[in-house]
This record gives C-alpha cells, structure tokens and sequence, in this order.
C-alpha cells in the first residue's frame, strides 16, 4: 500500500469526490422535519445533527473540537469531561450487558482523550414494569466494570416512566478523569505519513447485538468486545508519546471514525483491507447482513494515530496488553485527497469509504 496508489482515480472516482467534497463544504442543516433513527446512529446524520442543531446552539471553544471527552483546565489540573448514554437493545447479550457496557463507554471516552478516568455518575431511566432482578443484575455488572476499571459511581439519578415509554432501563453516565501527561491528543493533529493503528479485531459488539435479538436465522459464535481500555491507552502512552490521536471505535465503528480524522485534519486516509483484523465469524455474519465490517460497532476497540516511524512500536506496545493482542496498522494518512477515506481492496483497486447516513444496525450501545 502506498500513497502513489492512491492517485490513481478513474472519472467515476472523481465525480464522487467532487460530489463528497461539495457536500461537506455546505453549512450543515437539518432537511428532515422530525428526528428519525438515523439520527441517533453515528453517520451523516448524527453529525449534521450535532453541527447544525447543538453545535450552532452551545458553541464553545470547548465543544468546537468534538472530541470523545471536553477538555477542561482548572487550576493546577486539566481535567476530561463526557457523558453518554445506553440504550441497548436487548439489555443482556453474550459478552456483557447495559450496565458494563454504560462503565466502559465513558472509561474508554476519558482513555482515549488521555485521562485517566476516575469519577462517574449513573443516571437511570426506569421503564415501569421493569423486573427488579434485572435492575440488580445491571447495577452488580456496573460495579464490577467499575472495580476493573478503577473507577468509582459517586452520584446518579432514578426517574421512572410509565409502561410502553421506555424500553425497560435507559442509563446516562458522565465521567471525569485527569489528564496527567504533558500530551494533546485530537483527531486534527494527523499529519501526513502518520499510521493509522487499530487495537483489535472489529465488529465484534455490532455482530453480536444484532444476533442476540433472534430476529434473524444466524448463528455465530461471537460475543462483545466491551472492555475498558484505559490500561491499553497507558502502555501505548508510556512506550509513544508522540500519538496524535485516538478513538474508541463505537457507533459508525472504524469507517466513521477515519471520516472524522480525514476531516478534521484536512488529510487524506488510505486503508489495506487486507489489514483490517475481523474474525472469521464477524466477517460471515457481515456477508450474510450484506453489512461492512467497517461500519459495525466496537466497545473495547481504539484507533490510534501515530507518527509513522513510531508505528511499530506502537504496535509493540498495544500487543503487550491483553486488549491489544491483534492490533495492527491499517493504513496511513495522506496529504492527497484531503477530507476522503480510500480504502485497498483485497482485488487490488480502491474504493471510497463515506459516512453512512444512518446504521445497519441500530441501538446497539
């Protein structure tokens, strides 16, 4: 894979990327009159969304950048800030569940904004009806993700709604973490000739809440990937100071997320499929979905970016961890093409890989 491939764009290609360029250059602006799912999925329409609704509204040098987690300075300290919420749907899958699912989303939000977590609060929504037994079992799986991570639920929240206005248990959690490290980290800080490194195999929390719902004649031995990352983070930190950037790969999985480093940076990205690590079983479910790996959700996975004579260490480093045992690079940014996702197929050409509008699979965190 090199960057002279990716000069290569036939008349069709470039139509597209004028098309995508012309796109993105307009003010965001939201077409539809009501909020429809695809706004709460991770794609296009989330972030015109977020852009022209919440952005235009509360616009701030702390929310400008978008990132995972706000950056706050106070005195003595810079501190991380973010909130998130779940609304996973079933509540219980193979793997985990609504309440370490809630711990480790915010965890890996602080991680990767280069904090190390330390305080969340819990916010529940109650659906009523809902079976206490069940309440139990996502508030014992809150406190043990917390005691893995390090953390501590030090306030919270409990509303209950009548029966049919919920979907059983929403939870809201909010983090803060201190930012210790003489680092700034931030999807516009690529640079051409950096590696872009993911921590894992993809897909693999998208996959396995799509086949827990039984709605489909699927079987597949997978479970989710939901984890906590921030012992990951620290051994890359430690052994590459120089990382420009991370993301923990959610909603909108790897696609999206080099999307978002694409634009914020004015870069170009050009990824191998063939070294993009997804599981034999992921990968069929996908065929079988006619769904990208790209686009499925992780819970336990990152993106980093790196400079890229650093890249192999980085690599060194995240496989030392138990969480990053298949880490690999993927690709490498480009000052060709900026603001455009190119992707090396395994036959040789390349393709370009856009935001979904929306999620092939919805309310899987």
């Amino acid at each position: 894979m090199t960057a002279g491939r990716a000069e290569q764009v036939t008349d069709r290609e470039q139509q597209v990327l004028d098309r995508i360029d012309r796109a993105r250059r307009r003010r965001p602006r939201v077409r539809e009159e009501r909020v429809t799912m695809s706004h709460g999925a991770g794609g296009k329409a989330t972030q015109t969304l977020i852009e022209a609704v919440f952005l235009e509204e509360f616009r701030n040098p702390l929310l400008e950048p978008l990132e995972d987690a706000a950056e706050l300075r106070v005195p003595g300290a810079r501190l991380a800030l973010t909130t998130d919420s779940y609304v996973v749907s079933p509540l219980f899958f193979p793997g985990g569940d609504i309440g370490d699912l809630a711990i480790n989303g915010t965890v890996n939000d602080l991680s990767v904004s280069g904090a190390t977590p330390l305080y969340l609060s819990a916010g529940f929504i109650l659906e009523e009806g809902f079976p206490v037994a069940d309440l139990v079992r996502v508030a014992g799986s809150m406190r043990v993700a917390a005691a893995a991570a390090g953390v501590s639920v030090v306030t919270g929240d409990t509303k209950v709604v009548q029966r049919g206005k919920a979907d059983g248990c929403y939870i809201n959690t909010a983090g803060v973490g201190v930012i210790d490290r003489d680092i700034t980290l931030g999807a516009a800080r690529a640079r051409p000739g950096d590696a872009v490194i993911v921590s894992g195999p993809i897909g693999d929390h998208g996959i396995t809440v799509m086949l827990a719902r039984g709605e489909l004649d699927i079987e597949a031995d997978v479970c989710s990937d939901t984890a906590p990352l921030n012992g990951l983070v620290a051994a890359l930190l430690d052994a590459v100071p120089g990382v420009r950037a991370m993301r923990d790969a959610t909603r909108g999985g790897v696609a999206t997320i080099l999307n978002e480093i694409a634009v914020a940076a004015g870069v170009g990205v050009l990824a191998s499929e063939d070294d993009i690590p997804v599981r034999p079983e992921v990968r069929g479910a996908c065929e079988l979905l006619g769904i990208d790996p790209m686009y499925v959700a992780c819970e336990g996975r990152l993106v980093a970016v790196v400079p890229g004579d650093q890249a192999s260490e980085a690599v060194r480093a995240l496989r030392g961890h138990p969480l990053g045992a298949q880490a690999a690079v993927i690709g490498e940014v480009t000052a060709s093409q900026p603001g455009i996702v190119r992707l090396t197929t395994a036959f040789g050409g390349t393709r370009i890989v856009d935001l979904l509008v929306g999620d092939p699979l919805p309310r899987i965190c």
